[in-house]
């Protein structure tokens, strides 16, 4: 990574299992980022302020509620309403694979389903926040 980036996890909804952002949350800090994890039932209004008041560079949301092709979309036009559509964002959790193409049409970078090797996730992470610096600044 060129620099440590700060990365917002966050679990928007009424979902109330965690375990799964909080392990993405330390594989992430384990990998050199700095993260900040928002908690439990998040609105789409609370994760963008997290997201802005933070200056994160990318945002984690994991959901496994069922309420992705709801809230993501929601999320990702905040933060464009927000001024902060450079934020990489990235889903995780039960997501149907049907469901992935949808999400990326709405503007996600990459959704992880269980099973993904964390440190894969880290490193995809890591080299998308790269590419996108040298796009920014470049």
């Amino acid at each position: 990574m060129k620099r440590p980036y700060r990365v917002v996890v966050a679990k928007p909804g009424l979902d109330g299992h965690d375990r799964g952002a909080k392990i993405i949350a330390r594989a992430l800090r384990d990998e050199g980022f700095e993260v900040v994890y928002t908690g439990l039932h998040q609105t789409p209004d609370q994760v963008v302020q997290a997201v802005v008041q933070e200056d994160a560079d990318a945002i984690g949301l994991s959901l496994l509620s069922g309420a992705h092709l709801n809230l993501v979309p929601r999320i990702v036009e905040l933060l464009k309403n927000a001024g902060r559509d450079d934020v990489l964002v990235i889903v995780g959790g039960i997501i149907p694979e049907t469901d992935i193409p949808l999400l990326e049409e709405a503007g996600v970078a990459r959704v992880f389903t269980p099973g993904s090797p964390l440190p894969e996730i880290g490193q995809w992470l890591g080299a998308a926040l790269d590419q996108r610096e040298v796009s920014l600044n470049g």
